[in-house]
């Protein structure tokens, strides 16, 4: 499985190099689109070499992710997997021709959360999606900016440039001053404001995601 971007923030540009060599020796690439909102309009899973992708629905297409969810999204194959989709015991002319039975009692998803998705494509359109992803990278740039100085980011791109998120470094204000991650988190929902994804994918970490946060 891989994430891509990934979840330091960045772009990988030898990500065709690895999954041609997962396919060389017979693999199949699994892309996490948890991070699809950095890729919509400019390129897709199957550019990169993906067979199979769960399409997260929650930040690129707008349905809520904390507070319980639900969080769920379509999975995507390409045609040689296709035969192998599920069916299920209750819709007739769904799956593929090989399925291996039926994953979900809901054939298509939540029917409170799908129309949210729906509508959010049918009023951005192609342009809107891509301005999306436009603004999602030039966002995290922004804020990684007025950082700079102030936090070590981790995992700098090419150019010094990050994708949709980065990561700040705080463990040397724990070794200064005792302020740890969560201080900084608990201190921001003090002010009112949602805090950052906390010790993940690094622990005494910060990773600031604006499309998210």
């Amino acid at each position: 499985m891989i994430t891509y971007p990934s979840t330091y923030g960045l772009f990988d540009r030898e990500i065709l190099a690895i999954t041609s060599m997962v396919h060389y020796h017979g693999g199949q690439c699994y892309i996490d689109g948890a991070n699809m909102n950095a890729m919509v309009g400019y390129t897709a899973p199957g550019c990169i070499g993906g067979d199979v992708c769960q399409i997260n629905l929650h930040k690129t297409f707008s349905i809520p992710h904390g507070g319980g969810g639900p969080g769920m999204g379509p999975i995507a194959v390409r045609q040689h997997l296709a035969s192998f989709l599920p069916d299920s015991v209750f819709i007739q002319n769904v799956g593929g021709s090989q399925p291996f039975g039926q994953v979900s009692q809901a054939a298509y998803g939540s029917a409170s959360i799908l129309p949210v998705s729906y509508l959010l494509l049918w009023m951005l359109g192609s342009r809107g999606l891509k301005t999306c992803t436009e603004y999602a990278i030039l966002n995290a740039n922004y804020l990684k900016r007025r950082l700079d100085g102030h936090c070590p980011v981790l995992f700098l791109g090419e150019n010094d440039f990050c994708a949709h998120e980065f990561i700040i470094d705080l463990r040397p204000f724990k070794k200064t001053a005792q302020i740890g991650a969560e201080d900084v988190a608990k201190q921001l929902m003090d002010y009112g404001l949602h805090s950052p994804t906390l010790a993940f994918p690094v622990a005494g970490t910060l990773m600031i995601e604006p499309t998210e946060s």
